[in-house]
């Protein structure tokens, strides 16, 4: 593909390090909402888990007041025993014990089905989060990702989505909890003696500030940390992709550097934001011992007084124990909560980009297709300001077969993306049919095109799986034919299992020629009524060229078809040859017309076999 293709600047964050760190969300409260919008469709589910959340929570915080009945007893037991009065009740304190067993089984028990069904409550919304995202980039512009790298991308879907699942599943069940075990156990506390109760709420404001100052400092750098994750995956994916154009041009050393770049800044905020989500529970525990402190000597003075027992001291204190300990735990989860936030941001980031339309409001369908496409005053630039294409215009009949030649940047290859609708066009139009292409839906018009690029795409599969990319349905014998008539099956027939073999991830088991057939070979079992063909034989040596020439002009027979390319010893029986130059078409007519022009196809011509 050339470089006419490529968008001229990268509009996502650079990938070299130069991020400015310490970027803070840009809706915080909107993502949030956003994400109760996908949790809302478990509403039920989720009303279980807090229902079970209440119930464990209320048996397990009546297990303190109900031990206090049995060190009460046992504490007069003893009174009386040394006052020999009697003796201690075991048979009684022993049916307390049980009793308080059962009851920390049944809350553990519970709590073990609360945290099943929001395992499951997490997990389906992360599975409907990478649909969502799945079937987003089927209508997303092409636009979005030539301008950002594949791991950028891919970090989103992997990273961004298991840290929001993750925290979900941990999230949402330890709120729910600590909330319940909070209200729960405030009660419980108040019944006990509502002065103690005052003396222990007394930190909360402390705790409060403490909470509030830490997480304001910590959330910039978990933004960082998750924005820098995404830098890294795309670094460390096309470095691994291009790793032997590294080492042929001895840039390893800058690639380390580059890498290193990205990775201490992504070092600096994971170790600032870890280190302030572990300073909050250290701080909470401080607080937490201000609080056992004031209940301890305000208990002892009110059992002296003969106010309440040893048991309900002893209950209290667990209790304290027990209030502090879900703040700690929602002090502790708020850090996780931001870590999710700045990961469902970018999340939602995502699915709310711009998208093509799909479907036109005046849509109109495309019905056996004869393939006349008409160009009309096109206009096109990647930036509006700076225009690739001036003013092209060009009437193509059913079944003729079409050269676009020029230089490198005169516009080719785009205008194969306006005519397949990967952009539009700024001003003008194409038709297809005498249908305007942009009121056609994208599917069905893509459907009329079989394509054939430089830079072939095969999947981690099959060969024969590749080669039926072309056309789902077909059999595999029609796949062979296909095949066939690319001179691919003799090439195929020698490798190990044949059309069975497994390509790997980028297909680099078989070479770039063996790859480029495979795709001719899909092009014509895709059997389409328009045919592009962007530079289909650079690849092959000239043999091969020949053989699948052959195959193509059988194959386009009858079809419409569009050829670029560079070799123009290739394209002297088109019907017609489009000659390109800034963006503009400067000739037209077949291969011996323009010759004895002696224009500038002449001159292109001519200066292969000077420079040969």
């Amino acid at each position: 593909m050339s470089e006419e293709n490529r968008v001229p600047q990268r509009k996502g964050p650079p990938v070299g390090g130069r991020f400015a760190p310490g970027e803070k969300p840009k809706n915080f409260k909107g993502t949030l909402k956003k994400l109760l919008d996908y949790i809302g469709a478990y509403k039920i589910p989720i009303l279980i888990v807090m229902v079970l959340a209440a119930v464990a929570t209320v048996f397990s915080v009546a297990g303190p007041k109900i031990m206090a009945k049995a060190t009460n007893a046992l504490f007069e037991g003893l009174a009386r025993k040394i006052a020999g009065t009697g003796g201690i009740d075991f048979g009684y304190i022993g049916k307390i014990l049980l009793f308080t067993l059962g009851l920390y089984i049944f809350s553990c028990v519970v709590s073990l089905v609360q945290g099943w069904i929001m395992a499951g409550i997490s997990q389906k919304i992360c599975f409907r989060l990478r649909k969502d995202i799945s079937e987003k980039i089927g209508r997303m512009p092409m636009k979005y990702f030539e301008s950002r790298t594949y791991g950028e991308v891919l970090s989103r879907i992997t990273n961004d989505v298991d840290t929001m699942g993750m925290t979900l599943n941990q999230s949402i069940t330890q709120i729910i909890t600590s909330v319940a075990t909070l209200i729960g156990t405030l009660v419980m506390m108040l019944s006990i003696s509502p002065l103690m109760t005052l003396i222990s709420l007394v930190v909360l404001p402390i705790s409060a500030f403490l909470m509030s100052f830490v997480i304001k400092k910590s959330q910039r750098h978990f933004r960082t940390q998750q924005e820098y994750l995404g830098h890294i995956n795309g670094q460390v994916e096309e470095s691994y992709g291009g790793h032997t154009v590294i080492q042929a041009f001895n840039k390893e050393d800058e690639t380390v550097e580059e890498f290193c770049r990205t990775n201490d800044i992504l070092y600096k905020s994971a170790w600032k934001s870890q280190f302030l989500s572990g300073i909050m529970m250290p701080i909470m525990m401080f607080v937490g011992n201000l609080g056992y402190a004031g209940v301890a000597i305000s208990g002892g003075l009110l059992a002296i007084r003969g106010v309440i027992g040893i048991g309900d001291i002893q209950a209290f204190i667990q209790y304290v124990k027990n209030f502090t300990q879900p703040i700690s735990q929602v002090a502790q989860v708020i850090n996780q909560v931001q870590s999710m936030a700045a990961a469902a941001e970018r999340v939602f980031e995502f699915l709310d980009e711009e998208e093509e339309e799909q479907v036109p409001a005046d849509a109109v369908s495309l019905k056996n297709v004869r393939g006349d496409v008409s160009f009309s005053h096109v206009s096109f630039g990647y930036d509006p300001e700076k225009i690739i294409i001036g003013d092209f215009s060009a009437e193509v009949k059913s079944g003729q077969k079409i050269a676009i030649v020029g230089p490198t940047g005169a516009g080719k290859t785009t205008m194969v993306k306006l005519l397949m609708r990967f952009y539009d066009v700024n001003s003008g139009s194409i038709s297809i049919d005498g249908v305007d292409i942009r009121k056609v839906p994208r599917r069905e018009l893509r459907e009329s095109f079989g394509m054939v690029l430089q830079d072939t795409w095969l999947f981690n599969g099959t060969i024969m799986d590749n080669i039926r990319y072309g056309r789902l349905d077909a059999t595999d014998e029609e796949v062979i034919a296909a095949a066939k008539a690319a001179h691919a099956h003799h090439f195929i027939m020698s490798l190990p299992n044949g059309y069975n073999m497994v390509l790997n991830e980028d297909a680099s088991n078989v070479s770039q020629g063996q790859k480029q057939l495979l795709t001719i070979a899909r092009a014509i079992l895709a059997d389409s009524k328009i045919m592009i063909l962007d530079e289909a034989t650079s690849s092959v040596d000239t043999r091969t060229e020949s053989l699948i020439q052959g195959a193509m002009d059988r194959l386009m027979s009858g079809r419409t078809s569009f050829i670029i390319a560079h070799r123009l010893s290739t394209i002297r029986n088109a019907d017609m040859i489009l000659v390109m130059r800034d963006g503009d078409i400067v000739e037209q007519g077949d291969h011996d017309t323009l010759i004895e022009k002696k224009g500038f196809y002449a001159q292109l011509y001519n200066s292969q076999f000077e420079t040969a």
